[in-house]
């Protein structure tokens, strides 16, 4: 199979999956840009709102208005970040962290379930798959 017709597949696959798992989500009653956000802030631990709006690929006010409905709920703080008051940064409470692995948790149990259907060599080499779509994608390993 030529790369192009494996990156279609990958990208169709991975795009109808997070579908899928998405309804994991409901039960934190976040939308999802709430929680998009709050898993930034959760992995990445304290990060500047300028940065966060860039991870989230949205302006400022956008991350501004979004990091305020997240406070109200006690999910994040605002800290401060040094002698210039102009650079703010954010971090996940207790709350907030415990709410994002709980979800992480719901999405992962439901995979694991529909994986156990598979035998073991297509698990096998679906766990080969994942290491090389970690690689590709240039994320650190969360876990």
């Amino acid at each position: 199979m030529e790369p192009f017709e494996i990156a279609d597949k990958l990208h169709s696959a991975a795009i109808h999956l997070l579908r899928r798992l998405r309804a994991e989500d409901d039960a934190m009653n976040l939308s999802p840009p709430r929680l998009s956000a709050l898993s930034v802030v959760v992995f990445a631990g304290p990060v500047a709102l300028s940065d966060l709006a860039t991870a989230e690929q949205v302006r400022l006010p956008t991350i501004s208005r979004l990091i305020k409905d997240l406070e109200s709920e006690g999910l994040v703080r605002r800290l401060k970040a040094g002698a210039d008051a102009r650079v703010q940064r954010v971090e996940a409470t207790a709350k907030g962290k415990k709410l994002l692995n709980e979800g992480r948790r719901r999405r992962v149990s439901r995979l694991a379930a529909d994986l156990a259907a598979l035998s073991s060599a297509e698990r096998a080499r679906l766990g080969e798959a994942a290491e090389l779509m970690e690689r590709l994608s240039g994320a650190p390993r969360t876990r």
